[in-house]
């Protein structure tokens, strides 16, 4: 880094203080709480060089400074102690997963809401992306003798199920045995895998009531292509107003409105995946309406297999090292539900 400690640890206490009081910060402030054994008008130097330097900014009505999105972001990637969750808090989350259901979708919406009510931000969980789950079973069930049902079954949960017409009748053993040999070819492939490599080579391999075969096919092309829809679960929108951030009410009608633009925001938080907690600050969100807010995203897996994301969406002025342990630990519950769930 191209300061030294001194600076860094009046950085840290100038984004400390500032997260939890909300007001710029002086540098009397600083030397009456923070016990770093400088006088105030070397704290003042600081602050001025900190600022020449991009990493704090001072508003016009304002004699203190406030920490910039560079300063957020040097104090996540080196400054910030990331706590620890209490044995009592583990606790209290894992309670709230005491659910009897065996439905994903409730337990993803439960999720949203745990992850709101404890860290007051704006949750945003994404169902199962299709194309990273995998197939378990194909079964195609005899409605009458022209209609059939074709349901998907992945290892998420989800389950895709189409209407098929065909122009003859069709004998229920028929569509058995079409059922079984295709769950022998997708089982434990992913939507893209099937749709892109192996549907191909059925088609080619298939001579017998081809016509009947082909409809079958075709409903599910169209199944995998069609139904990659972008749910998201949204908890917690008007906890905004609890931040004076968002007291001028135009930011907070914009805010309002970018979060009905659900396949937006399933861009924004299913764009980081590669696992872990990330963080997305201010100005570095590509969206030049979410450039007052901070993003923080984690990833939920069956197995080893990610398959979807949560995040949470504040201001920038954000408890970062709590909220990086809830989100670890959420994606790690959340992983380890499903998983039970889904794979005994």
């Amino acid at each position: 880094m191209r300061f030294g400690k001194r600076k860094l640890q009046i950085l840290q206490a100038i984004i400390e203080d500032y997260v939890i009081s909300g007001e710029p910060v002086g540098s009397r402030t600083i030397a009456k709480k923070y016990d770093l054994g400088v006088s105030p008008a070397t704290i003042r130097n600081e602050m001025a060089d900190l600022e020449d330097m991009g990493y704090l900014e001072q508003p016009h009505t304002s004699a203190g400074r406030i920490p910039s999105d560079k300063a957020y972001r040097l104090y996540v990637d080196h400054l910030m102690q990331v706590r620890t969750l209490t044995v009592k808090e583990a606790e209290n989350i894992k309670s709230l997963y005491a659910i009897k259901t065996q439905h994903t979708e409730e337990i993803i919406g439960q999720t949203a809401k745990i992850l709101s009510d404890i860290t007051n931000y704006t949750s945003v969980v994404l169902k199962p992306q299709l194309s990273k789950v995998l197939i378990k079973r194909v079964q195609i069930m005899p409605i009458d003798g022209e209609f059939a049902l074709l349901i998907v079954v992945t290892n998420s949960g989800i389950i895709r199920d189409t209407i098929i017409r065909f122009s003859e009748e069709v004998e229920p053993s028929y569509l058995e045995r079409v059922s079984n040999m295709l769950t022998e070819r997708f089982i434990d492939r992913s939507f893209v895998e099937v749709n892109t490599q192996i549907i191909p080579e059925i088609r080619d391999e298939i001579a017998m009531n081809r016509k009947i075969f082909n409809n079958v096919i075709d409903a599910l092309t169209e199944s995998f292509t069609n139904n990659e829809k972008k749910d998201v679960y949204l908890y917690g929108t008007g906890n905004i107003f609890n931040f004076p951030e968002y007291h001028d009410l135009d930011k907070a009608k914009t805010f309002l409105e970018l979060m009905e633009e659900t396949e937006l925001i399933y861009d924004i938080i299913s764009s980081s995946d590669e696992g872990g907690v990330t963080v997305t600050i201010g100005s570095e969100n590509t969206h030049p309406d979410m450039r007052d807010s901070s993003i923080v995203t984690a990833t939920y897996h069956i197995g080893d297999r990610v398959i979807g994301s949560i995040g949470l969406i504040g201001p920038t002025r954000m408890e970062y090292a709590k909220v990086f342990s809830i989100m670890d630990y959420m994606g790690k519950c959340l992983s380890h539900y499903l998983t039970q769930l889904l794979e005994g």
